[in-house]
């Protein structure tokens, strides 16, 4: 098994790093180059930086805030929010990230995951899925449908079809985040995890509501996924990522541990 990656996410409005449930009721949680550079020393395998004005805004990502938090942390930085044509994923990627996230813009136009695959591997493409629960919420049969523009819209869309859609299209990796969960700290929602990553063979990160270490141990053995990321925990200090990694370590998850890090 591949060392399981951990992944803090820099959630981003008007330049800061926000936090809020369900993607409403934000507070500002600080400067994004400051926490990317804070949790790459923490050992953090990835970050995601997520500028989560810019589709409902209708604008382009903050390529300013991007290239100050790419040179503050040296380690892989995915880029999601705004980009919708090939040169703006160019743009992403010469501003200092390693991989672009695409939600809202994928959703519209199925086809610019293929464009940018083509362009430029797949392995730089990530596909975001932000999904909710249809029916009531012991009704895992019901199943899960797209939303977009940060949580605010419908799409009808069901999640594990687009799953395999955004994979066979030629995202090489795809961020499920449930929108359920997303900073109540319920846990992450493993039924849709396990659900999408049986239908796809690309890595599959989860995301949404996790409250501990425990919860990072679940999403991997209960839900398939390859990483886990979280953001209110790590920016709130209640854990650490070394805090997270031990216990994962402990309970036979192969992780990354950080030179100097206690055995």
């Amino acid at each position: 098994m591949l060392r399981v990656r951990v992944i803090p996410c820099l959630d981003v409005a008007n330049g800061r790093v926000v936090k809020g449930t369900r993607f409403v009721d934000l507070t500002d949680e600080g400067d994004p180059p400051e926490l990317a550079e804070r949790y790459a020393e923490e050992g953090a395998d990835e970050i995601v930086f997520l500028d989560i004005d810019a589709a409902p805004d209708g604008r382009s990502t903050l390529l300013e805030v991007v290239e100050r938090t790419a040179r503050r942390a040296f380690v892989p930085l995915t880029v999601g929010g705004g980009v919708r044509t090939v040169t703006e994923m160019r743009d992403v990627l010469r501003a200092g990230a390693d991989k672009v996230s695409f939600n809202t813009a994928a959703v519209r136009d199925p086809d610019l995951v293929r464009r940018c695959a083509r362009r430029f591997g797949s392995q730089a493409v990530v596909v975001a899925i932000d999904a909710r629960r249809r029916g009531g919420p012991g009704d895992a049969a019901a199943g899960w449908e797209v939303v977009v523009k940060g949580g605010r819209e419908a799409t009808g869309i069901d999640a594990l079809t687009w799953a395999e859609l955004a994979v066979a299209a030629g995202a090489g990796e795809l961020l499920v985040t449930s929108i359920d969960r997303d900073g109540t700290g319920a846990g992450y929602d493993t039924p849709l995890l396990r659900a999408v990553s049986d239908r796809v063979h690309v890595p599959v990160i989860a995301s949404g509501g996790a409250s501990g270490p425990d919860d990072f141990v679940a999403a991997v053995r209960d839900g398939g996924a390859s990483a886990v990321l979280a953001a209110s925990i790590f920016h709130r200090r209640r854990y650490s990522i070394g805090d997270v990694k031990a216990v994962m370590a402990a309970a036979g998850i192969p992780v990354r541990i950080p030179a100097g890090a206690p055995a």
